[in-house]
């Protein structure tokens, strides 16, 4: 089955050729437009999509503000935000209301591509050394989730340890090593992990550690 896209960028010309490049691909097909991210919210609601590659800033409603509200809801569409820069404010706070990665809009087409389909399988883009920088930097905004503690208290011993890992930025074959386990048991249990903190992907569980202090910025 193709990956339904919905792009959303207040300048009609960045559309045009992203839609040039994605209904190019066999595997993708781009189901609608928007310029604003309150047009975004409306179109979602009545054509179905499995990602939403978002702008960060638009009229209306921003991409940050539209990423929240796309994500607050249950099995929504996957948002993949574009940020100008990699390590700013933006960037974080799209983190943080859910996006399950960013990607620079100057990146090439290739890797707009990749990173859609990464996405669309359920991963992330960012990698956990570049959400762990951001979340350093930015960690003063920090807000506690809800049910945080309820939330964690349902995590076995192993489980929390491999957060903590993920968290501080090691891959799933680095934990392995670190933990003397195969590879597929730390997959296990991180989906595991996943399910228990109703999160969406690795970059959700690395800002759910920081929120609740289970990682110190810095450390």
């Amino acid at each position: 089955m193709s990956i339904r896209v919905l792009l959303v960028d207040d300048q009609a010309l960045v559309r045009a050729g992203f839609v040039m490049v994605l209904s190019a691909q066999p595997d993708m097909e781009v189901v609608g437009e928007a310029g604003d991210g309150a047009e975004a919210i409306a179109l979602l609601a009545r054509t179905p999509a499995d990602v939403v590659v978002m702008d960060i800033r638009m009229p209306v409603l921003d991409g940050v503000a539209a990423t929240r509200r796309i994500c607050a809801g249950p099995d929504g569409p996957r948002v993949l935000v574009l940020t100008t820069f990699d390590t700013d404010a933006d960037a974080f706070a799209a983190l943080q209301a859910g996006a399950s990665g960013f990607l620079l809009k100057n990146a090439p087409p290739e890797q707009l591509l990749a990173a859609i389909r990464v996405v669309a399988a359920g991963e992330s883009v960012v990698a956990p050394r570049v959400t762990r920088a951001l979340l350093d930097r930015f960690s003063g905004q920090l807000t506690l989730p809800g049910r945080a503690d309820e939330r964690l208290a349902a995590l076995t011993d192993r489980e929390r340890e491999v957060l903590e890992l993920v968290a501080a930025g090691l891959s799933n074959a680095e934990i392995a090593a670190r933990l003397v386990v195969a590879e597929g048991t730390v997959k296990t249990h991180f989906g595991r992990i996943l399910a228990k903190l109703e999160l969406r992907d690795r970059v959700q569980a690395v800002v759910f550690a920081y929120e609740i202090g289970l990682v110190k910025p810095g450390v």
